[in-house]
């Protein structure tokens, strides 16, 4: 009889054929044993493995190897160590067939009383195939492993998976070292995996925050993680999404990705539109039709004011240019490509320095290009053909004409255009759904209405590392460890100078609406430091930082009704908006995210600033009624409708019946807003 290996071993626990328990022994790393023991929660061997066969040592270790192999072998990090991919292999086998190998087939391993008669030659040895003994194992390996194979095939149908570049720098670090433990850590950190975990929840961990990271499939992996850290890390400083995209929308996102790459910045598609543009005179409109039949054609947007402001003016191009095929540029003349991430792989979404339109900012409804004035002419589709571009105007005091915009089929003429430049400082995405030429394809992309802007926003903004290191540092600093998070974002349009009704107003909406607790006048026993209070974090945004320093000291100098523990916080306070300086939006920017990271949020009525943050984060927000004449309103605040922001400059004409209407009370999922009552929102019909 052969000698048995004498490297460690570790004892991982099974159910015999018998129904006893067994155990039996596989071949550790060496120097791993007790981490090895920890991670298959035995630390006692069993009586049983004392009994080893000289042929378990290599055959029992391959009998589920195909299976997980393919797993292990594919982190690059574990190709430098043999063994530990064998170690990889068989934690993976472990979370696929639930327990150990421990009956090993009759020609392997016989029972120890009639080991002697087998070495005698006198036992008949059973030559039965062993695959056709364990049938019933390899069905049930079979069924685990389809579903698997079946969700990675859908969700990698239009690219291959490439891992994050930083997970390369640690694998390729980690093996010249020669750690195998931080090999393994290594693959943790690509998939964003706790550097403790169970075998039998390596699988299903891979996959759930696999799916998390990408945001149930909106995201595409291949970025340079190192390059964007929010796109990848943002879903997991939340508990879950609010809303699933559906499997159209991802679709047509693949398919304006490969737009984007096709006809953006630096293609020879691009080229030669932009040339076109520059040499264009008006004695060539009459062959303007001929070169644009089948050319790429492009969306100009020219976003203004307030952060908040362009964000869901860009959330709102977007649509528009994913419904009309066109490509998304965006001028570059503010902070927004300083704030943010490309959002489409391979591809900018930034207007080139040397466009040949110049002034981009000083564009007004009044020039000769203004779909005002193409709208109203006898021809609408001749006049697009003798201009070089259309400049469409939805400022929130835009003209009649300018918002028969909303109502425009873009085959009639529109689309003859290949340039359209468009100017705004808002939300106009529930125009979009009253339009009868978009509705079909709205309904299937986004089959819950409220969900518009969060998928698209998760889609479109990724923080810059520079903003994103102040979210994360603030975030956990201050709100990580809090029980409860609440969001509460001031908004001042009377001035910069702090008002005490304004105050008053936050105290007595979070008051009725039981978001904050009451405070108690005479201090309560002590009580034991080993019971824990409940603590709750309130993170204050605003340009003043007064109302926070008055909230703060209310649940300073008092205690709570209810016990909680309540600490207040705000990042910056301002004093003065700064629109368009970096520094300044940066700040902005990780605010609103910040906000959107809450469990539960109070906003400023009228305000962009909160419009994002709770749509963001896929908060139904409490809205704060704008106060008149100094003094608070009664009610202080609503629960909103939905988390969708409101479109202050709506249009009042009905598309299908070609005449004035009140735009609020056409459709069920498009209404008046709670703090605007002209304006519109989208709501999801219950």
């Amino acid at each position: 009889m052969k000698a048995q290996r004498a490297d460690a071993a570790a004892p991982v626990t099974g159910v015999g054929g018998d129904g006893r328990a067994r155990s039996s022994r596989l071949p550790s790393i060496a120097g791993e044993e007790e981490q090895q023991k920890q991670w298959n929660g035995e630390q006692q061997d069993d009586p049983d493995s004392s009994r080893a066969c000289p042929a378990l040592g290599h055959r029992g270790k391959v009998q589920y190897r195909s299976t997980a192999w393919s797993i292990a072998s594919s982190c690059p990090a574990l190709q430098a160590n043999s063994e530990n991919q064998e170690r990889i292999a068989r934690q993976i086998t472990m979370s696929l067939a639930g327990t150990g190998i421990t009956k090993r087939p009759s020609q392997q391993c016989l029972d120890d009383a009639r080991l002697p008669e087998a070495q005698e030659g006198t036992v008949e040895q059973d030559t039965r195939p062993w695959i056709a003994r364990k049938k019933v194992t390899t069905l049930a390996i079979c069924l685990v492993a389809l579903p698997v194979l079946l969700m990675t095939t859908v969700s990698r149908r239009d690219s291959p998976w490439t891992m994050p570049a930083s997970f390369w720098q640690l694998a390729t670090t980690s093996a010249r070292q020669g750690n195998p433990r931080t090999h393994f850590q290594s693959c943790d950190v690509a998939l964003n995996l706790p550097h403790r975990i169970y075998p039998g929840e390596l699988f299903t961990t891979i996959i759930t925050r696999r799916s998390k990271k990408l945001l149930g499939g909106l995201l595409v992996p291949g970025f340079d993680e190192r390059s964007c850290l929010s796109r990848y890390n943002s879903a997991f400083y939340r508990k879950k999404m609010a809303r699933s995209p559906s499997a159209h929308l991802i679709k047509r996102l693949r398919e304006h990705e490969a737009l984007q790459r096709r006809c953006g910045p630096g293609t020879e598609a691009y080229m030669a539109a932009a040339a076109r543009l520059r040499s264009w005179h008006p004695k060539n409109g009459t062959n303007h039709r001929d070169y644009t039949h089948g050319t790429c054609k492009y969306l100009v947007l020219v976003p203004y004011r307030g952060l908040g402001n362009n964000i869901l003016a860009m959330a709102s191009a977007f649509l528009y240019a994913l419904l009309t095929d066109r490509v998304l540029l965006l001028d570059r003349t503010t902070s927004l490509g300083d704030i943010f991430c490309e959002p489409f792989p391979g591809a900018s979404w930034l207007l080139p320095q040397h466009f040949p339109v110049k002034n981009l900012q000083n564009l007004t409804g009044n020039v000769k290009e203004s779909y005002r004035y193409i709208v109203q002419s006898n021809d609408p589709a001749a006049s697009v053909s003798v201009r070089r571009y259309v400049f469409v105007d939805l400022d929130h005091s835009c003209t009649y004409h300018d918002k028969l915009f909303f109502c425009d089929d873009h085959r009639r003429f529109l689309h003859r255009a290949t340039w359209l430049l468009m100017r705004t400082d808002g939300y106009f995405v529930p125009a979009l759904f009253l339009n009868p030429t978009y509705q079909e394809e709205l309904d299937t992309l986004f089959p819950r209405k409220d969900a518009v802007f969060y998928l698209l926003a998760h889609y479109l903004f990724h923080p810059t590392n520079k903003v994103w290191g102040l979210i994360t540092r603030f975030h956990d600093s201050y709100m990580r460890g809090s029980d409860e998070r609440l969001g509460i974002q001031v908004r001042v349009f009377d001035g910069d100078t702090p008002f005490q009704h304004i105050l008053d107003q936050i105290l007595a909406c979070t008051s009725r609406e039981h978001l904050l607790p009451e405070v108690v006048t005479q201090e309560p026993p002590h009580t034991s430091t080993a019971s824990r209070a409940r603590s709750k974090a309130v993170l204050m945004t605003g340009l003043s930082s007064w109302y926070y320093e008055n909230i703060r000291w209310k649940y300073w100098q008092s205690a709570t009704a209810t016990g909680e523990a309540v600490s207040v916080y705000q990042p910056s306070h301002e004093e003065h908006q700064l629109s368009g300086y970096t520094t300044h939006d940066m700040k902005a920017l990780a605010e609103m995210y910040l906000l959107s990271m809450t469990d539960k949020i109070v906003t400023s009525g009228w305000s962009t600033f909160g419009y994002v943050g709770h749509g963001l984060g896929g908060l139904t927000p409490w809205i704060m009624f704008r106060p008149e004449n100094h003094t608070a309103p009664d009610p202080p605040c609503r629960r909103a409708k939905s988390m969708e922001p409101c479109m202050h400059g709506p249009p009042f004409y009905d598309c299908r019946a070609k005449q004035g209407a009140d735009t609020g009370k056409l459709v069920s999922h498009v209404q008046h807003c709670e703090d605007m009552s002209w304006g519109l929102k989208l709501v999801h019909p219950e």
